[in-house]
């Protein structure tokens, strides 16, 4: 729709022409925009649609604005025509003439009754200002419920079917509302979308997200935040469900893992039980900690494992096996710490004696290997690492003598042949 210019003074004969053919590009115009709004997709599903909240309220207001929008059209298009009549008297119009088309063209030549307490008037260019605004109002109204419409129930009923192929799914392997916490999830999103759906065509408007700072009508977005929410949990869902069916197909080799695992766990512990009463009786003067039995009550779910497995409660064998693997591996670890921390007084008696024969053989490399004092400290040393019980601060007391006996004869001159200088 346009806008005619300003009123004026008096209009000549030019003036009035092209004043005529303005307002009749207008008129058409006009015609043409309240048509298409009458024959709206959008419109005719509101006049159908048993409507709620917002939408029922502005959509009220909305019927009550387009019917006006028609009786300021049915005004408009008398006042042209009446215009073009006194237009229509003479070639050339006197300037009585002028004089009259000049106020029925710009001034408030047009009285509008009937629509509040008092008669409205108005020019046409005023007139036509009116409807302008009322129509962008309606169209707005209309558009942004089309909108909605267009957007959402079509994507909620997809939704809706992935949601019954994944219940399908999920019935397949056991899981069902009130026996697994994925069934009861699709519970409340079947509910949830069912409200989303009727909420959806009752009251699109609640469901508009307007542009900020737009002006144009349908100027905004739907809300797809509930909708986006819902899809988000199906997926978490269908995911969980995938993850059930992939226990169905790989459970055995799952379970056989689990029991090397924990044979392994066991193993590993026994060693550290056999090794604990070595170094108990080979080490003295050292604390060894105790080894646990081996796992009983992991051994008890890993059978209670199996037995699901055996009688297909799927989505009872998925959290279970998970869990079972991480604590078999957490097992295994323990075990092998307790193997470490059981064996760490042989290492060190290890590490003593290997220190002790690298210095040695330092000291040979250097001619001194016959020293008495360092053939003295090296016994001393060698009797208490190589006898049972060992006592290992005692033995490395005495090989750090033995190290600092070498250091001090290695700081002298160089190799001496000690037998050559007697």
């Amino acid at each position: 729709m346009g806008v005619t210019g300003p009123p004026g003074p008096v209009m000549d004969r030019d003036e009035v022409d092209r004043a005529l053919a303005r307002l009749g590009a207008e008129h058409k115009a006009v015609e043409d925009s309240l048509l298409a709004l009458q024959d709206h997709a959008g419109r005719r599903l509101l006049e159908g649609a048993e409507l709620t909240g917002t939408t029922k309220e502005r959509w009220a207001d909305t019927e009550r604005t387009i019917s006006l929008l028609w009786t300021y059209f049915d005004v408009y298009t008398a006042a042209l025509e009446e215009a073009r009549e006194v237009r229509a008297r003479r070639r050339w119009p006197g300037r009585d003439e002028l004089a009259e088309l000049t106020e029925r063209l710009r001034g408030e030549s047009v009285t509008v009754s009937g629509t509040t307490t008092l008669a409205e008037r108005f020019t046409l260019a005023g007139l036509l200002d009116r409807m302008n605004e009322l129509y962008a109002r309606s169209l707005d109204m209309v558009v942004t419920a089309d909108a909605v419409w267009s957007a959402l129930p079509a994507r909620i009923d997809l939704l809706a079917a992935e949601l019954n192929r994944t219940r399908s799914l999920a019935h397949s392997v056991g899981v069902r509302p009130g026996e697994h916490p994925a069934g009861d999830d699709l519970e409340a999103i079947t509910h949830e979308l069912a409200s989303l759906r009727s909420q959806v065509v009752t009251d699109p408007l609640a469901f508009w997200r307007p542009a900020a700072g737009s002006s144009a009508p349908g100027g905004g977005r739907p809300d797809t935040d509930r909708y986006d929410r819902a899809a988000r949990a199906l997926e978490d869902v269908r995911r969980e469900i995938e993850a059930v069916l992939q226990v169905r197909q790989d459970s055995e080799a799952r379970l056989l893992r689990l029991r090397d695992v924990l044979s392994r766990a066991d193993r590993t512990l026994a060693e550290a039980r056999a090794a604990r009463g070595e170094v108990l009786a080979k080490i003295a003067a050292s604390e060894v900690p105790a080894v646990s039995g081996p796992p009983t009550a992991l051994q008890e779910r890993l059978a209670t494992a199996a037995e699901y497995r055996r009688h297909a409660q799927w989505h009872r064998l998925s959290p279970l096996l998970e869990a079972l693997e991480q604590q078999a591996e957490e097992e295994l670890l323990r075990a092998r710490e307790s193997l470490t921390a059981v064996t760490a007084p042989l290492a060190v008696r290890a590490e003593l004696r290997g220190r002790l024969d690298a210095y040695k053989a330092k000291v040979a490399r250097h001619g001194m290997a016959e020293d008495p004092l360092l053939i003295e400290r090296y016994d001393v040393a060698r009797r208490m690492l190589w006898s049972a019980p060992c006592d290992l601060r005692a033995a490395e007391q005495a090989v750090l003598r033995y190290q600092q006996a070498a250091a001090e004869v290695l700081s002298g001159a160089g190799p001496v042949d000690r037998r050559g200088s007697q």
